[in-house]
């Protein structure tokens, strides 16, 4: 069965926007798990956007499944040294810019990258796994494997994005080409021995289709989750979207 997690950095978001104390992430994490998610994912950004250093705190001591927590492989803003100290069950490492409204691509990765091989090491040090946030290309995929990544997340975005031009009709070009992207990305995974996972842009419409993606034992959804809840409660949209997982 593939694991769920479940991002929930926008229920942080309707927090901030008023800078009040409700909703509270902490509290989402609990009705998430309720309705079936296997982990829980927050990025904690290094302008504070949405999650802050509180909600990781206690995310910590409140999850019972994996806490997934996405960053940035740097050291400004204090978030390396944040994860160092929570000590997270996964770290994904992703790219961000301060201009983007969320995460725009995937992480460039080189097989010769001291820097992010030195975090990767620091990360394992403190117990976690470590996956990289790639686009789905196999070289890139061979140097995830070569600076010691344990796992890859792959960018479903451009994939979900074709999809969604054409609604997965069978013979359209474009979603042709991201789907063989993807399988491609997958197998050259396996060939190196890491985990697969995959995110960005995956919803209750979409997702039957990645189910066939060769080795993919996660995938981390957000947006389309925490929509459904402002409708139906968290607890009812996560069980939803692990029923269409199988």
């Amino acid at each position: 069965m593939i694991h769920l997690g479940v991002n929930i950095d926008h229920v942080a978001t309707v927090r901030q926007a008023r800078r009040a104390d409700e909703p509270d992430p902490v509290h989402a994490a609990v009705f998430c798990e309720l309705g079936g998610a296997d982990g829980i994912t927050v990025h904690v950004r290094e302008d504070r956007r949405h999650i802050q250093d509180r909600d990781l705190r206690l995310l910590r001591q409140t999850v019972r499944g994996t806490l997934n927590l996405e960053l940035a492989p740097r050291e400004s803003g204090g978030v390396m040294d944040l994860a160092l100290e929570v000590g997270p069950d996964q770290v994904c490492l992703v790219p961000e810019h301060r201009a983007e409204l969320t995460t725009e691509g995937g992480l460039a990765v080189s097989a010769d990258d001291a820097k992010l091989r030195g975090a990767i090491d620091r990360l394992k040090a403190r117990g976690c796994l470590i996956s990289l946030f790639i686009e789905p290309d196999p070289a890139t995929v061979a140097a995830a494997a070569a600076v010691g990544a344990d796992a890859i997340e792959l960018h479903t975005g451009t994939w979900a994005n074709a999809w969604a031009a054409c609604k997965g009709r069978a013979g359209d070009a474009k979603l042709e080409r991201e789907r063989a992207r993807l399988r491609d990305a997958a197998h050259e995974a396996g060939e190196r021995g890491l985990r697969l996972h995959a995110g960005h842009g995956i919803g209750y419409a979409n997702v039957g289709e990645l189910l066939a993606l060769p080795l993919l034992r996660e995938v981390n959804i957000g947006h389309s989750i925490v929509s459904r809840a402002v409708l139906v409660g968290m607890e009812r949209a996560v069980r939803e979207m692990k029923t269409l997982l199988g």
